[in-house]
């Protein structure tokens, strides 16, 4: 599948200083901000500055360097946003939406870590 990626989408801009952030974490190949309409106590965005759409196209295109940056960013978020599990540590959820029926806003690869509260069921299941 061919992805397409608009440069001109909103975490492009941000990447470019275009449009400001509130930077969380920035290292080599990753970006961390906080969420402007945050849906938890702690809502934290984690891009890679690469040119992905997708989780998917991210996994299938970026470099060993990328995959582990992005990996490691995501750990450094959840240690210094105080949700890592364990003995004090909140917990946390994860998510990346893709395409249509994914719900994906932004077409730029972004995970949210979302935590400070119980965050519920994952899915709503419907009729």
């Amino acid at each position: 599948m061919p992805y397409v990626y608009d440069p001109q989408n909103i975490f492009a801009r941000i990447l470019r200083g275009e449009i400001p952030n509130r930077t969380v974490l920035e290292t080599a190949h990753s970006l961390a901000f906080h969420d402007i309409g945050p849906q938890a106590p702690v809502h934290v965005l984690v891009i890679p500055k690469g040119p992905y759409v997708t989780y998917d196209h991210f996994c299938r295109d970026a470099s060993d360097a990328e995959l582990a940056d992005f990996a490691r960013t995501v750990a450094r978020i959840c240690e210094m946003t105080g949700l890592q599990p364990g003995e004090g540590g909140l917990g946390f959820r994860a998510i990346t939406n893709a395409g249509e029926h994914g719900v994906q806003e932004v077409p730029h690869f972004h995970l949210h870590i979302l935590g400070g509260r119980p965050m519920g069921r994952m899915v709503a299941q419907s009729g």
